[in-house]
C-alpha cells in the first residue's frame, strides 16, 4: 500500500504520551500474554490493565517509539482516504453529507463512552462519542498472534472500524443495537454477525474505491485484507484458541462469510449490495 507521504487526516485524537507511568506488575512479555489470550477467548481484560497491582500504575502513554509514530502516520493517511471516498459516496449514493468519526490513538488503555478501551477489547467504533478507538499494537497481535501480515491488512482494520460509523450515520447501527437489547443472547449475537459483516462489505467497498481514486493499492494488498478477513473470523479465532467451535456464539462471522462480504463490497462498489439484514445467506 502507497501511504508514505501522502496527506493525513485532522481527525486524529492521540492520546498515547497521555497518562505516561513507569512500566512494571506483570511486565511486557506477561501483559502480551494476557492481552492474546483476552482477545482469542473474548474475555475484556481491561479491568487486569487498569489494576496497579498487575501494571505498575501504569494505565497507557510514555514516550512514543519511531514505530509509535510510523504507526500513527499509516493510520492518518488510512482515515483520511476513507474520509475522502465516504464523503463522495454519500453524495453519490445516499444523497446527504458524510460526517467522518475522530478516531483515538492510544497506548494501553483508555476510557471511551462505551467503557474501557484497552489493547484486549481490539479496535472498536463506539456509536456514543462517534469515535473509533486504536491501539496500533493491535496491528503487531494482528500481523504475529493472528498470522495477518501486510500494511493492507491494517488498513482493513481501520476501514472495518470506520464502516461502523458509516452504518451509524445510515442510522442502521443504532436500530440494530436496540433490536439487540431486547433479544436473546443468541439471536443478539446472529444480529451482531449481521453488523460485522456489513462492516466487512463496505471496507471492501472503501477497497476498490482507494484502488480507482488514488492508485494506492499495490499487488498482494487484496490478498492480505481477504486474509486478514480469514484470520479474524469466529471459527478460526475459537479453533486457534483451542475451542469446540460453537456458532450460536460467533459475534463476528465465519472466516469465509468475513471473505466473501469484503469480496461483494470490492467488486460491486455499491452500498445496495451490503443488505446483510436483508438476506437470508450470510
Amino acid at each position: 500500500m502507497k501511504w508514505q507521504g501522502r496527506r493525513g487526516s485532522r481527525n486524529i485524537e492521540d492520546r498515547r504520551s497521555m497518562g505516561a507511568g513507569k512500566a512494571g506488575g506483570i511486565g511486557g512479555v506477561g501483559l502480551v500474554a494476557v492481552l492474546v489470550i483476552g482477545y482469542f477467548l473474548g474475555i475484556d481484560v481491561t479491568p487486569l490493565l487498569n489494576d496497579p497491582a498487575l501494571t505498575g500504575g501504569r494505565s497507557g502513554g510514555g514516550e512514543l517509539t519511531e514505530a509509535d509514530r510510523q504507526a500513527g502516520e499509516f493510520v492518518s493517511v488510512t482515515l483520511a482516504d476513507t474520509e475522502e471516498i465516504w464523503a463522495e459516496l454519500f453524495r453519490i449514493q445516499v444523497g446527504q453529507p458524510y460526517d467522518a468519526p475522530v478516531l483515538v490513538l492510544f497506548k494501553g488503555a483508555t476510557q471511551s463512552a462505551c467503557g474501557g478501551a484497552s489493547a484486549a477489547t481490539g479496535p472498536f467504533y463506539c456509536p456514543g462519542d462517534k469515535k473509533v478507538y486504536l491501539d496500533t499494537d493491535f496491528f503487531a497481535t494482528l500481523s504475529r498472534q493472528l498470522g495477518a501480515k501486510g500494511d493492507f491488512a491494517a488498513a482493513y482494520v481501520v476501514a472495518h472500524e470506520v464502516a461502523h460509523g458509516v452504518q451509524d450515520e445510515l442510522g442502521i447501527l443504532g436500530q440494530a443495537n436496540r433490536v439487540r437489547q431486547q433479544s436473546t443472547e443468541a439471536d443478539s449475537n446472529a444480529i451482531s454477525v449481521r453488523i460485522e459483516l456489513q462492516a466487512d462489505c463496505y471496507s471492501g467497498i472503501w477497497a476498490r474505491h482507494a484502488e480507482t481514486k488514488f492508485g494506492t493499492i499495490e499487488q498482494g494488498d487484496l490478498a492480505e485484507a481477504m486474509n486478514a478477513a480469514k484470520q479474524i473470523g469466529d471459527d478460526t479465532l475459537q479453533r486457534n484458541a483451542g475451542q469446540r467451535v460453537s456458532p450460536h456464539t460467533f459475534t463476528h462471522g465465519t472466516s469465509e462469510q468475513r471473505q466473501r462480504w469484503f469480496a461483494t463490497g470490492y467488486n460491486s462498489g455499491q452500498m445496495t449490495a451490503c443488505d446483510t439484514f436483508g438476506t437470508k445467506r450470510l
